[in-house]
């Protein structure tokens, strides 16, 4: 987990100061899962249950080795067996390189970054619906999301946040947020970004004299 206990405090406290000078929403959720990345995994396996037995005949490796009596077997039958031989080497490299890929960060590392960053945003997308950040009265919801495994942040900001809301801004305050991860005070680099995320709804979204608390003002960990 990237935060203490009472760094946890620290971000609850923040969400709720923030919130005070804005009728927007706040919700921060960070994720310890570890995707899988099964269709990595399997491009994987299948390449290399395709390329390495393949590689190793044309190297001189024969199918031959894996029978003792293959001068005793009938050429007819020789190649037959050279074929299941090859067709069950390549099958016990797919499940090795598979169930390397799958128990490991194997898969992880050799996915594309930009596919990684689609399963990160998917996600997030996910929890903002799940969280009930769509259901605000004003549409003002913005939910900070850190995918811990994959060093992702994102974030995601309802309808009308969106229309008045630069990207830019956005930017700025994922860069806030991985800064203070990458230089070990996650803390700092979380309760920056919620700054900047209230900041500019207090800006567009000034409290209202009916300004219930709607979601709840304390770190999600999932």
């Amino acid at each position: 987990m990237l935060f203490s206990e009472s760094e946890r405090t620290r971000v609850g406290e923040a969400i709720a100061a923030a919130e005070s000078l804005t009728s927007g929403e706040i919700v921060v959720i960070t994720s310890s899962e570890v995707a899988r990345y099964p269709a990595t995994a399997l491009s994987i396996a299948a390449l290399a249950g395709f390329a390495l037995p393949l590689g190793a005949v044309l190297l001189g490796w024969s199918p031959a080795a894996m029978f003792p009596d293959w001068d005793a077997i009938e050429p007819a039958v020789r190649d037959v067996r050279n074929i299941e031989a090859l067709v069950a080497v390549q099958a016990a490299v797919f499940a090795a390189v598979l169930a390397l890929a799958w128990n490991t960060r194997l898969a992880r590392v050799l996915t594309p970054a930009g596919l990684r960053r689609d399963r990160v945003h998917r996600a997030a997308l996910t929890q903002f619906k799940a969280r009930g950040l769509e259901a605000t009265q004003g549409r003002t919801g913005v939910l900070i999301y850190i995918d811990e495994p994959d060093h992702i942040a994102e974030v995601i900001a309802d309808t009308a946040v969106f229309a008045k809301v630069s990207p830019e801004h956005w930017g700025a305050t994922i860069t806030a947020l991985t800064d203070g991860i990458r230089s070990g005070q996650a803390a700092d680099g979380m309760v920056t970004a919620i700054r900047l995320a209230g900041g500019v709804l207090a800006e567009h979204f000034p409290p209202e004299a009916d300004n219930p608390n709607e979601l709840p003002d304390r770190l999600i960990e999932i």
